[in-house]
């Protein structure tokens, strides 16, 4: 019997009443919404089941909404008696995978996310960083335009390595759009601007890094009882200490998801659960490895289907 990682979604997967399906039917999972409003200090439940969409999009909502809606599914599972033999998260959802993993409390980390998407958003002056999305161009070609454009004074550099020919780059608006017409010019099929608030993943985020320690610092981090495979290594990691710096380092470095995806099948993991809303992960993991089964939850439904999956054992 192959392994099973459940994976956690980042920024981006956000929608308008994700999770309120489950609010209204577990008491349980509505009092995981209670607890975060309480932790925040305002009501992010609210944001997040009514919108509107532009608010739930900033940085600073999305985070600690798309953590909390992860987690509710997260504990739906749970009460099932599914328990994942790895997990990892993209980027903020490294979060929600360290709640999975037991290794960070469910407030803590909604409280650590927030203050993570306010510290990224005033790092960079909004409208001087940029990123962009780079379609068909291998990781090492397009890592030698980003430190051309990077020499010359305009810093940019390689952020997501999301699948085999989608990387994400960030940094400066002026060095994305030059990277962005030298990526072009070495044969990617197409450049899409990203509309997000921030150079995330970049060096430019440091500041962010910076004040994120205190954060860190201030809240109980446990070994992980889980092996969480880290964005900034893509290798595992389950010390406390270990995942409190890999955390920092992760607001500035690339999120390695292809070599994350791998080092998993490589452990035996043949069966992706993504948890939390949408399917950008499903997407991804699918144009990695093929082979793998995919399944998701993130309304009752597709829970539902999962856990028969999963119990049935039947390949879907």
């Amino acid at each position: 019997m192959g392994k099973i990682a459940f994976v956690f979604p980042g920024q981006g997967s956000q929608a308008v009443g994700m999770a309120q399906d489950v609010a209204g039917r577990f008491p349980e999972i509505k009092a995981l919404f209670d607890k975060a409003d309480a932790r925040l200090g305002y009501q992010l439940s609210d944001i997040i089941f009514n919108g509107p969409a532009e608010t739930l999009t900033l940085t600073e909502n999305a985070q600690p909404a798309i953590l909390t809606a992860s987690v509710a599914m997260l504990s739906l599972l749970e009460k099932e008696g599914l328990v994942p033999d790895y997990v990892a998260g993209h980027s903020l959802g490294e979060y929600s995978a360290l709640v999975a993993a037991g290794a960070l409390a469910f407030e803590d980390a909604v409280y650590a996310v927030r203050m993570r998407g306010l510290y990224m958003e005033e790092a960079v002056p909004a409208g001087t960083g940029a990123m962009a999305a780079v379609l068909g161009l291998d990781a090492a070609r397009l890592a030698e335009v980003c430190d051309e454009v990077s020499r010359s004074g305009d810093l940019v550099q390689l952020a997501n390595l999301n699948s085999p020919g989608q990387i994400a780059i960030s940094g400066t608006k002026a060095g994305v759009e030059k990277a962005s017409a030298a990526a072009k010019e070495a044969g990617a099929k197409r450049v899409i601007p990203l509309n997000v608030s921030g150079p995330f993943h970049s060096e430019l985020m440091k500041p962010a890094a910076e004040k994120l320690k205190a954060v860190l610092e201030a809240i109980a981090i446990a070994d992980a009882r889980v092996p969480v495979v880290a964005n900034v290594t893509a290798d595992l990691v389950t010390d406390r200490g270990m995942i409190k710096e890999l955390l920092l380092r992760q607001i500035y470095s690339p999120v390695r998801w292809i070599e994350s995806v791998e080092k998993l099948v490589a452990l035996g993991v043949d069966t992706f659960v993504e948890v939390g809303p949408g399917k950008v992960l499903a997407g991804l993991i699918k144009k990695i490895e093929r082979s793998a089964r995919v399944l998701n939850v993130n309304d009752y439904e597709s829970f539902e289907k999962t856990v028969a999956d999963l119990k049935g054992g039947s390949g879907a």
